[in-house]
């Protein structure tokens, strides 16, 4: 390309740029007029992330002006931050998305898994000040800031997230800047560990509610929501289920007195040795032939039901870009995931403590139990999220799966 033609190229650019600013520019919001004018004196409120081993980050506050106490993790997705912040799963967690520029599409109602933000606190390399979307609402500075969620900007996201995967995931706190570390350290320390904490009960719903099916009804299954993403009942009711979710303490007996043709175990937050209440009604259905489906939580649910033991991961696993193995295809897929508790696993397609079950899933980052299913009952089960919401969708078969077990049962 000759000079004059590169010339010609950037004159060419600019010519329609400015026509754009032309036509497009009295609406535009400018990083810093728009943030002045969302958020006075944003760049004078400072705030830092304290580990419990006395690691410090310094950055700018974003969101609410408060002290966040939580689990430190992170999540390398490079969108659906949305999506992470309502995702009950998160509960307890201060989440770090490595991906260093985070809101540049805002938030809306539509792309929420859940009413209102999840997470303890937020983490990002840099907030971005302008929200550029058809569908965006309102920024993620004002989102957090309205529902009372710290978060903090403008840190070495690169060099946390390193010091997390060779420490392991762990406390942490986000503090306004003007409150006294010594103060906030000790805070972090006597806060609790995940080991032990029924998380899920906090996050399940208090009263029934039901999500029709898309089309002809074919199918009732109850959901049993221990975090329940919205992703889940929907995908089920576009395959013709009508979903009742039901709370997580709502007892054996009850569920056992109407049987539906297939009991969904939901993803959520916390040990899954803290939640054993759900053992009962999962055993129950099996026996009775009940095709059961479970992921994240529910899948640990599931194989402690038969006997399996979980174990708490270093530093968990979290985002969309996990490769795992289904052993019986011999295929890969690409998974979103988001657990720091996993199934122990045993030699070949072994579950130690539970006889009935068989690996069928393996993750090709660590080698641990992805997916099971019951050498007897119709029941199944991964560790992943196969409604993939923020992630990739090589997994939603397992939807077709479970609607499969339903068939087969009523045909027989």
């Amino acid at each position: 390309m000759s000079t004059a033609q590169r010339n010609y190229g950037v004159s060419h650019l600019g010519e329609h740029c400015i026509a754009w600013l032309i036509r497009h520019g009295p609406s535009l919001a400018f990083p810093e007029q728009r943030h002045r004018q969302t958020r006075e004196g944003f760049l004078l409120r400072t705030a830092y992330l304290l580990l419990e081993d006395g690691r410090r980050f310094d950055g700018d506050l974003l969101g609410a002006e408060a002290l966040a106490l939580g689990e430190v993790v992170f999540n390398p997705c490079m969108s659906g931050y949305q999506e992470v912040l309502t995702d009950p799963s998160y509960t307890g967690q201060l989440v770090t998305m490595t991906y260093p520029l985070i809101g540049n599409y805002g938030v809306n109602a539509e792309d929420r898994e859940s009413p209102v933000p999840q997470v303890a606190g937020f983490i990002v390399r840099e907030a971005s000040r302008v929200h550029s979307s058809w569908r965006s609402e309102e920024g993620l500075d004002e989102y957090l800031g309205r529902h009372g969620i710290p978060g903090i900007s403008d840190l070495d996201t690169r060099a946390l997230t390193r010091h997390l995967r060779s420490e392991g995931a762990m406390r942490g706190a986000i503090a306004p800047a003007d409150m006294p570390a010594e103060e906030v350290l000790g805070r972090v320390q006597n806060h609790p560990h995940m080991e032990g904490l029924d998380l899920a009960s906090g996050v399940s719903t208090v009263e029934p509610y039901e999500v029709a099916a898309v089309g002809d009804e074919r199918f009732h299954v109850l959901a049993y929501d221990f975090g329940v993403k919205a992703h889940s009942p929907k995908l089920l009711s576009e395959r013709g289920c009508r979903v009742t979710v039901i709370p997580a303490d709502t007892p054996v007996e009850e569920i056992l007195s109407d049987p539906p043709d297939g009991l969904f175990v939901s993803n959520g937050p916390g040990d899954p040795a803290a939640v054993e209440r759900a053992e009962a009604a999962i055993l129950g259905l099996a026996e009775a032939d009940v095709p059961v489906f479970g992921i994240c939580l529910g899948h640990q649910l599931i194989c402690r039901a038969f006997g399996a033991r979980t174990f708490k991961l270093p530093f968990g696993h979290h985002g969309g870009n996990h490769p795992v193995k289904f052993l019986e295809r011999q295929t890969v897929e690409i998974t979103s995931q988001n657990h720091g508790f996993a199934v122990r696993g045993g030699v070949g397609d072994e579950i130690p403590g539970a006889p009935g079950l068989r690996l069928t899933h393996v993750n090709l980052y660590d080698g641990t139990v992805e997916g099971v299913e019951h050498r007897i009952f119709p029941v199944l089960s991964v560790q992943y999220h196969p409604e993939a919401a923020p992630g990739p969708h090589d997994s939603r078969y397992l939807f077709d799966t479970f609607i499969g077990l339903m068939e087969e049962r009523r045909g027989s």
